[in-house]
């Protein structure tokens, strides 16, 4: 039954939202809202067709894909890290959070100019900037996490002699995973936000700038298949972290 009422949901979710095109495509065949600033969704769709077909699109694509990736490990790494340091250890809590509770409310856009200062206008400036932003919903699900992990596991941990790595890897990492992964979905979000605005921010190659470039010369069309293609990335990425953490949640009911 359950299942039943999940596909109706997303049934009558994908009716809704071919309403709201038809409705669209409608308004703009009358001229209702100008075609100019809202191109038929028919028009951009032959528009993003053609780039699909052509090739043109897979390069700014793979270019924000790529930042957007190696800015977001970075940031998941660096925040799994500090955030079983900081659920660990009294001492780098009291050492660290002062001065990361002081740089979080920070927006990242700020921090461009300081970042082309010191990389230039190039792909370490865009992942340094992705990884600023996108690590604080993976740090704060970190030490949400280790500090949740059963007291009793780390007790057998210490009857068995484990060594500090093998009860990070055995005991605390597994019982911190499933915070974890959902403050990274939360953190590729801003991963994918963040390469679109360092790219229109920096002149670099990618579907930010490929969008920018549209709207400058008010080719609209192609500026919407830039946007539906954004979403199909984090539509796609989300659902991929949706599914390894199922995965990961079977795999301990398991053991």
């Amino acid at each position: 039954m359950t299942r039943n009422r999940r596909w109706l949901s997303r049934f009558g979710a994908i009716i809704f939202a071919l309403f709201l095109l038809a409705v669209w495509q409608i308004l703009a065949a009358l001229e209702v809202i100008s075609p100019l600033f809202f191109p038929s969704p028919l028009r951009t769709l032959s528009e993003l067709w053609s780039q699909i077909t052509s090739g043109r699109i897979w390069t700014p694509f793979s270019s924000t894909v790529v930042r957007m990736v190696y800015g977001w490990l970075a940031a998941s790494l660096l925040g799994v890290v500090l955030g079983a340091l900081i659920a660990g250890s009294r001492f780098s809590k009291l050492l660290l959070a002062p001065m990361l509770e002081f740089i979080r409310p920070m927006p990242a856009s700020a921090i461009i100019p300081v970042a082309i200062l010191a990389f230039g206008l190039s792909n370490r400036m865009s992942t340094a900037v992705i990884a600023f932003g996108s690590i604080w919903p993976v740090l704060l699900a970190a030490i949400q996490g280790f500090s949740t992990v059963e007291p009793r596991l780390y007790e057998m941990a210490d009857a068995m002699r484990m060594s500090a790595w093998d009860r990070f890897r055995k005991v605390s990492l597994p019982g911190a995973m499933p915070d974890i992964l959902a403050g990274a979905r939360v953190g590729l979000a801003v991963a994918l936000i963040l390469a679109v605005v360092t790219e229109m921010q920096a002149s670099l190659p990618g579907l930010g700038q490929s969008i920018l470039m549209a709207q400058r010369s008010f080719r609209t069309p192609e500026l919407y298949a830039g946007v539906i293609m954004l979403g199909a990335i984090g539509f796609g990425a989300s659902m991929l972290l949706q599914w390894v953490e199922r995965r990961l949640l079977r795999w301990r009911s398991a053991q």
